[in-house]
């Protein structure tokens, strides 16, 4: 989460919460009534037994092997995602897919179960409530996915799946870690399974002081739900979701102060909270050939900051309902299938302080089509087109702003052509094409360069790639192409030097991915990941000039040894490189954000149901940053090393 960010955007970007709803793994036969069976990857919002194009999964094994104690982290650390340090000393980095900078967690929607995570603000997703031992799979596609998630999709989309309990008998695990910085995380969690009835329930206690002076952060939460299978063709369930953190911010520093003390802090009085609660539930049913889902969330929360002895509060609001269908039919040696639904979101916000009184409503509705065909023979091609309509209503008022109360509405449409096709064996090729788009958040248009609202940002997206081998060895690399109209960003040198919020020149990413994985022996598997980007204007007085806080080169690589005897080590490293600073966007600072690499190991020893590790971040102590707002200054550095040893047991 962040409570605190930099003046620059908004008086209140604050951590986004989250509804979390149970979403069952299964897929539905498209032509008899039989049981339920269980699948890897989802497609299409909708469980299915392949893979989506182009999609990165990170598997529960994965996550249990290289020890990683949260969502956030697996996704940096397994897939490859280039993470920012978050600025309130949470564990929610903000994760940056293709080179969207300052503005990345506004371009990549994030689901769990089912449920959209993104706020109507200026804030990183907050993954850190979810217990990471609940989480069976995660699912990164990266490229504009606005036809099936719409707003705010261009970078991508990232899917998180929890484990539900499967089978009768009851299951659990206990886990206690200790680390530098007086660091200490305690969770538990527990399922149980009982004809067609099963219950969980997960509990963490997560504090530390951090790297930094005035940095304390502290997090508790909860999170149980109930499932029914009822008879073999559907299923509901209820998920309630709670969560308690406190957090103090240590603020920025110039690079002199960096380079002196970067542990040191200049706001020794800031602080904030956060309270969120969430309850969620869902249903699936199949008739024949057609399967019914839906998911209606709710969730609220609570937000009080104080900087520089001034304090604010905010309370606000999200409910979400999402039904839609699928229809499945063979058409000759070809497989058929049809989605359709609906996303209806409600959002609203009321601001307490000395220098807001804003009262912020948006409605959202959309309606999506989706159709994809699949055959086997002779080249295992599937083909699919979609499209989505959504419109946005937006009501502003407030009386400290000296402004009238505002009420607008937007709308924006996405479409979609993709496919792929064996073209050899263990040989696929994929593509592709389509339009995404994202609407200016509440905070955006609280501080903007125009009078009226900011116009939706619209990309054009391209995609071409290919994989090659099998699950030892694997390769899959892909050149993609965003051009981007009205962008949405802060222009710092709007506002007489101030900034504001603006739709910028036209912008461009384009780059190339490449991930792999090999199986060097029984024991032994090494997987990477390269991104490669340019993030440049291509029109206006910056034209051809790079886009601040985006590197042109992210590189992830791991190690894991699983001899089979009780024993595990996986380690890791990333090199991040070097970086415009945030206010550079004529491109003239004499410095850069420098670039560094990171290492982190783990090993494990097994005892029976008894597991003790000991794991290391920052092994090489790398003072370094990947937060820098202004030329030289506005630095939020980065972790040191840190240490730490764990002991687990599960039952």
């Amino acid at each position: 989460m962040i409570f605190a960010a930099p003046a620059r955007r908004a008086p209140l970007a604050v951590a986004c919460a989250f509804a979390v709803s149970t979403f069952a793994t299964i897929a539905a036969d498209a032509t008899a009534q039989e049981p339920l069976a269980p699948v890897v990857v989802t497609a299409a919002r909708f469980p299915a037994s392949a893979t989506p194009i182009g999609a990165t999964v990170i598997t529960a094994d994965q996550i249990r092997s290289a020890g990683v104690a949260d969502v956030n982290a697996a996704i940096r650390k397994i897939g490859g995602v280039f993470g920012r340090q978050s600025l309130d000393g949470s564990p929610d980095f903000s994760l940056d897919l293709r080179g969207f900078g300052t503005n990345s967690a506004q371009n990549v929607v994030v689901m769990v179960d089912g449920v959209r995570l993104n706020e109507n603000e200026l804030a990183n997703t907050v993954l850190s409530s979810i217990s990471i031992d609940t989480v069976e799979r995660i699912e990164i596609t990266r490229g504009g996915s606005s036809v099936l998630y719409g707003d705010g999709a261009t970078g991508g989309v990232i899917q998180i799946f929890t484990r539900r309990p499967a089978g009768s008998g009851t299951r659990g695990s206990l886990f206690a870690e200790a680390g530098r910085f007086d660091a200490l995380d305690l969770r538990a969690s527990i399922a149980h399974g009982a004809g067609p009835w099963s219950f969980d329930a997960a509990v963490t206690d997560r504090r530390t002081d951090n790297y930094r002076d005035n940095n304390k952060y502290e997090q508790t939460s909860f999170s149980g739900g109930v499932q029914y299978a009822y008879a073999s063709n559907g299923r509901a369930g209820l998920r309630f979701e709670s969560s308690r953190s406190d957090a103090r911010f240590p603020g920025s520093l110039n690079e002199a102060q960096f380079q002196a003390n970067p542990t040191q802090s200049n706001t020794p009085g800031d602080f904030g909270s956060l309270d969120t609660d969430r309850i969620s539930a869902f249903v699936e049913h199949r008739i024949g050939t057609i399967e019914l889902a839906a998911e209606l969330s709710h969730r609220a929360r609570d937000v009080k900051s104080t900087y520089s002895g001034f304090g604010s509060r905010y309370e606000a609001e999200q409910t979400q309902f999402s039904p839609r269908l699928r229809h499945t039919a063979m058409l000759g040696d070809k497989r058929n299938e049809f989605v359709t639904g609906i996303d209806l979101t409600r959002w609203d916000r009321q601001v307490t302080s000395s220098f807001s009184a804003g009262d912020a409503t948006q409605d959202s509705k959309a309606i999506y089509v989706r159709d994809e065909l699949t055959w086997n023979a002779p080249h295992n091609a599937r083909l699919a087109v979609g499209a989505r309509h959504e419109r946005f209503d937006k009501d502003y008022t407030d009386p400290l702003a000296f402004t009238a109360p505002e009420e607008t509405e937007q709308s924006s449409n996405a479409f979609t052509l993709e496919g792929s096709v064996d073209v050899a064996r263990e040989v696929t090729v994929f593509a592709k094409a389509g339009r995404s788009y994202r609407i200016a958040n509440i905070d955006e248009n609280s501080y903007r360069s125009t009078t009226g609202v900011l116009a939706p940002q619209t990309s054009r997206d391209l995609e071409l790639g290919v994989a090659v081998g099998n699950d030892a060895r694997k390769a899959t690399a892909c050149v993609f192409h965003h051009r981007l109209t009205n962008e949405i960003f802060f222009d710092p040198t709007l506002a007489g030097g101030f900034g504001s919020n603006t739709n910028l020149d036209p912008t461009r990413r384009q780059g190339v991915e490449f991930e792999g994985n090999a199986l060097l022996a029984t024991n032994l598997r090494v997987t990477g990941a390269w991104q490669y980007v340019q993030s440049v204007f291509r029109d206006g007085p910056n034209a051809g000039r790079e886009m601040v806080l985006v590197p042109k080169h992210v590189v992830t690589t791991r190690l894991a040894w699983t001899p089979g005897n009780g024993q595990s080590a996986d380690v890791g490293a990333q090199w991040v490189a070097s970086q415009r600073f945030g206010d550079d966007f004529a491109n003239r600072c004499s410095a850069r954000v420098p670039s560094y690499t990171t290492v982190d190991a783990r090993y494990a020893r097994r005892f029976g149901p008894w597991e003790a590790s000991v794991s290391g971040l920052n092994l090489l102590d790398r003072q370094h940053y990947s937060y820098a707002f202004s030329c030289r200054a506005g630095i939020y550095p980065s972790d040191g090393r840190q240490l730490k040893v764990s002991l687990r047991y599960d039952f």
